[in-house]
């Protein structure tokens, strides 16, 4: 499948680099620090596979960048994602190794597993694309200290197309499993660039 490259470029997001412009963090991340740090979700959803994938125990040791958004979205989702593969595909194997990248969706109804496995994977082969009930979804979300995505339900009864509202934040865990900086809708490449690898070789300082 076509990688989603190509959309960064039209949207003028393509600089990448060790060095940013943007203010630091009292850590030194260009993200935002989370103000109640967070462990990852104590939640099972269902992987491309249809195995169980335990959010915590599935990534342990590893910086997780959890994003719940949906294939349909027409610009948050594609955008962040490609952003992060860009990025990923510049980062020595080893840093690559130690991030996984999870795509929760918001839209099970509509995001049926093979086609969502087919077009997150499109961004980057290493991600991960995860579905589960409503309610599990919606736990999940509310374990992240997100809000609840809505979906426009008057379309949605009217058999229309439908847009779901849902938070637009990647949260990125360091390898301890505790969600500690927010990156928001505009995060640029280079600003990935500065932050990942300073996520893996965060420790926390008692």
């Amino acid at each position: 499948m076509t990688r989603w490259l190509p959309l960064v470029l039209l949207v003028g997001l393509m600089a990448c680099g060790e060095q940013t412009d943007r203010p630091l963090s009292p850590s030194g991340f260009v993200g935002a620090e989370v103000l109640t740090p967070r462990p990852l979700p104590d939640i099972t959803l269902t992987d491309h596979l249809g195995a169980p994938f335990h959010l915590a125990d599935a990534t342990r040791g590893k910086v997780t960048l959890l994003f719940f958004g949906y294939m349909h979205c027409p610009d948050i989702c594609p955008v962040h994602l490609a952003n992060i593969a860009a990025v990923l595909d510049k980062l020595p194997d080893e840093e690559q190794r130690q991030i996984a990248v999870i795509f929760v969706t918001v839209d099970p109804a509509r995001d049926t597993m093979p086609d969502l496995y087919r077009w997150v994977t499109g961004f980057h082969p290493s991600f991960i694309a995860l579905t589960g009930s409503d309610s599990l979804i919606q736990a999940a979300q509310v374990a992240s200290g997100l809000l609840v995505a809505q979906r426009d339900t008057v379309a949605a009864n009217a058999g229309a197309a439908y847009l779901v509202g849902h938070a637009a934040s990647v949260i990125a865990h360091t390898r301890d499993g505790i969600g500690r900086v927010q990156y928001p809708f505009g995060t640029r490449q280079r600003d990935w660039a500065h932050d990942l690898p300073r996520l893996i070789a965060f420790e926390e300082t008692p």
